[in-house]
This record gives structure tokens, C-alpha cells and sequence, in this order.
């Protein structure tokens, strides 16, 4: 059974690795789309870097990192939600709720500051992922009503957003926001292992082949023996275990359970996702494409900070145009592979 998984899934989705007899154009088109957006993050680097001073300094690129760890944990487990064709609507939420639980239990230990969040955002993804596949609702409208009940739990255990919890200035959780290894935050350093685990996970694993099948053919995935329910079920739970844990990590950076964080980050991630190219329909997509296009995505919003004279507002402008760029190029992308 290993072996007729393999083939069809590993061919969807590593175009990288094409058939001794594909033609250059196909090699061209697999690597551009899989690439696109770290080719577009190192350009939006080199013009930043010529155009400001203090954008290739360490403390400038050490802020885009850290301000990067949270967006891009949450982008890691949506990578695999809508690589198998579904959507997750209530991390933004989801993120929010974990860190005012997080803060709120750091007062009881620093276990149960990190425990909590996973453990409650988790069942959220758990439940969201049990009527997506078990009820066959919509993704959108389970992951909606997810996003809504999180907020909902959020004003309510915080005195409709009146009462900010602190975080205990000498717990571990705010050690792991405040200190550095080799230079580089914690956070940073989380991040990255976190990513080299989800690339080794959704590549080289099993489960990540199924998730790939999932994405690529529901139906025949099914007829191949692949645990449908199961992946899917898995894939929500950890996007909900991302959302808390990134939650969490930045209650310790910001030594508080900030209520109003969260709202619209779900969009960002999706955003992320996509940019970096992983298509909205399912079966193809890339971890390593997702980092890239979140600190594309970041890049561009300490790009405009530097700028001075525009508002926040042109990050949207910009993310927006990029984004729209990036399908319409999906799109031509996967019709010309399909034509060669």
C-alpha cells in the first residue's frame, strides 16, 4: 500500500523532484512556483538594503525576525489545513485566546501557562476538525463559528477585554521572550526548529503524504486506503495547537495577555500561505514557501515603517496587490504544467 501512495502523491507535490524526462520547461515551471517567493523576498531585500541604512542593520533585521516568529507558526499549521483543501478561519482568534491563557497561568506555574493554551486552543482545532470531517460541514463556516466562539471565551474570561493579565516576570515563559542564544531571540530559534520539523513532517512522512492526497483527490485518497478523516482531523488540531502556541510565545514577548491581538491574522496567514505557493485548492504546496512569504510579508511592512510618510494602511495596499499577483500567477502556472 506504501508503495502505490508514494508515486501518485510524491509527483503532485514535489515538483522540484520531476521525472528524468521532463522537459525544461516543466523543471522551469515546478521551480517557480516553489520558489517564486523567496526569488520576490531576496529581491524586496537587496532594494531595501540599497534604499535604506537601517534596514540591513542586525537590530533592524533581529526585529524583523521576532516580529515574523508569531505570524509564521500560525502560517505553519494553515500550510497544512489548506494543503489538503480546507481553510482555518479561527486562528486569529484562536492566537489571541492562547495568550491571555497564557499569561492568566503563568501565575500558576509555568507549566500550566504552557499547557493551557495548547490544551484548550487544541480542542478547538479538535472540534473544528471532527465536523469537518465527521459532519462533512464547510470549512469556512465551522472555522468561522470557531473564530467567533474563541473571541467570544476571550471577552468573556477578560472582563470584556477590561482585565489584561501579566505575565510573572520570573517565569520561564518570560525568559523564553526575553532571551537570546548566539544573538538571536528564542523565538526566532522556536520557529525555525518548529519549521524544520513541519518541512521533515509534511515531505518525508506518511502523514504528509496523506495530507498531500487528501488535498490532490479526496475521493481517490479515500479508494487508496489514506485515513481522510483522520488527516483531517489531525491537520485542524495542529493548526489550533500552532495558533495557541504562538499565542503563548507572544504573551512571553509581550509580558501580557494582550486582548485586542488576533483580529484579522487569519488573513495574514492565509496570505502567507498562498504568497509563499501553496494553492487554495489543495495538493501542492511547500513549508519552506510559507517562511518566505511571511518575512516577504514583514519585510515589506518594516519597508514601509522606514519609509516614514505612509501609514500602515499601504501594508494591506501592498500584501493585497501581492497576493492577487501570486494566484493570478498560480493559476497560469498550473495550466501551463498541465500543457507541457
Amino acid at each position: 500500500m506504501s508503495t502505490e501512495m508514494k508515486s501518485p502523491v510524491v509527483d503532485a507535490s514535489l515538483p522540484e523532484e520531476e521525472p528524468l524526462g521532463a522537459s525544461r520547461g516543466e523543471r522551469l515551471t515546478a521551480l517557480a512556483q516553489q520558489h517564486g517567493a523567496l526569488v520576490a523576498l531576496l529581491l524586496t531585500v537587496v532594494i531595501a538594503s540599497l534604499s535604506f541604512e537601517s534596514f540591513p542593520t542586525s537590530d533592524n533585521l533581529g526585529n524583523v525576525a521576532v516580529g515574523s516568529a508569531f505570524l509564521a507558526i500560525i502560517a505553519l499549521g494553515m500550510t497544512f489545513v489548506i494543503v489538503t483543501g480546507g481553510i482555518d478561519l479561527s486562528v486569529g482568534s484562536t492566537f489571541a485566546l492562547g495568550g491571555v491563557l497564557a499569561a492568566w497561568g503563568s501565575q500558576y506555574g509555568t507549566l500550566v501557562a504552557l499547557l493551557l493554551p495548547l490544551a484548550v486552543c487544541g480542542l478547538i482545532g479538535l472540534v473544528n476538525g471532527l465536523l469537518i470531517a465527521k459532519a462533512r460541514l464547510a470549512p469556512f463556516i465551522v472555522t468561522l463559528a470557531a473564530m467567533l466562539l474563541a473571541r467570544g471565551v476571550l471577552l468573556n474570561i477578560t472582563d470584556e477585554g477590561s482585565t489584561t493579565y501579566l505575565v510573572e516576570e520570573k517565569s520561564f515563559l518570560a525568559t523564553l521572550g526575553e532571551e537570546s542564544l548566539l544573538g538571536v531571540s528564542l523565538l526566532v530559534w522556536i520557529t525555525a526548529v518548529l519549521f524544520v520539523i513541519g518541512a521533515l513532517v509534511l515531505r518525508r512522512s506518511r502523514f504528509g503524504q496523506y495530507v498531500y492526497a487528501v488535498g490532490g483527490n479526496e475521493d481517490a485518497a479515500s479508494l487508496m486506503g489514506a485515513p481522510v478523516a483522520r488527516t483531517k482531523i489531525a491537520v485542524y488540531t495542529l493548526s489550533g495547537l500552532c495558533a495557541g502556541l504562538a499565542g503563548a510565545l507572544n504573551a512571553a514577548y509581550l509580558m501580557s495577555g494582550v486582548t485586542i491581538l488576533g483580529i484579522g491574522m487569519e488573513l495574514d496567514a492565509i496570505a502567507a500561505v498562498v504568497i509563499g505557493g501553496t494553492l487554495l485548492t489543495g495538493g501542492f504546496g511547500f513549508i519552506s514557501g510559507t517562511l518566505a512569504g511571511v518575512l516577504l510579508l514583514q519585510v515589506i511592512k518594516n519597508i514601509i515603517n522606514q519609509i516614514g510618510s505612509l501609514d500602515s494602511s499601504y501594508q494591506q495596499v501592498v500584501s493585497g496587490a501581492f497576493l492577487a499577483v501570486v494566484v493570478i500567477a498560480q493559476t497560469w502556472l498550473g495550466r501551463r504544467r498541465r500543457m507541457l
